[in-house]
């Protein structure tokens, strides 16, 4: 995935940009750095993520809802006890929801480096946020990839008779793997 750059005007600047760029970096921020732009693009990226897992997990109650109603009607004196398929197919369904739940939410609060001006001298921090932008972009792919998948899935007796219409473990693995890139920031000095 190609992150759109914009240039900083403040890079090759004359006397008067220098004090400017001076008077940015004094209030501690620079709106044209590289790293506040990655910074920005990785919170960008992971709201969006949330929100298709968040559509998955929408899509999967709604199946789930009609799939109650169809197979699971309240109980009689001549059925007293629910359907074990049809309970089996819901719990499956209910699963499947909390799985995309947990990765939703980790994704949503997931941390990201901060703007410290100390770390700023020991690390380069540009290339770990290019390497989280990188990762995030292949959580973008694997995610919509899900979503599709889901979203596919038409009616509730079909997503109760799929043996697997999540795959949520794909997205784990490349979830840990940002994961690593940012403990390998907090382990350096």
């Amino acid at each position: 995935m190609e992150m759109k750059t914009t240039p900083n005007p403040i890079e090759a600047a004359g006397p008067a940009k220098r004090v400017l760029s001076n008077l940015f970096y004094g209030w501690g921020y620079n709106f044209y750095r590289r790293e506040n732009q990655l910074r920005a693009d990785d919170l960008l990226i992971r709201g969006k993520l949330s929100e298709l897992l968040g559509e998955c997990r929408a899509h999967l109650g709604s199946l789930e809802s009609s799939f109650r109603h169809e197979h699971l009607p309240p109980p009689t004196r001549e059925h007293p006890f629910p359907d074990p398929a049809a309970v089996a197919a819901v719990q499956a369904l209910q699963r499947r929801q909390r799985d995309i739940e947990a990765l939703e939410t980790a994704i949503r609060n997931a941390p990201v480096p901060e703007m410290d001006r100390i770390y700023q001298r020991h690390r380069n921090e540009r290339d770990t946020l290019e390497k989280l932008v990188a990762a995030d972009g292949d959580l973008v792919s694997a995610v919509v990839a899900l979503r599709d998948s889901v979203i596919r899935v038409d009616g509730a007796a079909a997503a109760a008779q799929e043996t697997q219409p999540v795959r949520t473990s794909d997205i784990q693995m490349l979830w840990n793997r940002r994961e690593q890139i940012l403990s390998a920031l907090e382990e350096s000095p």
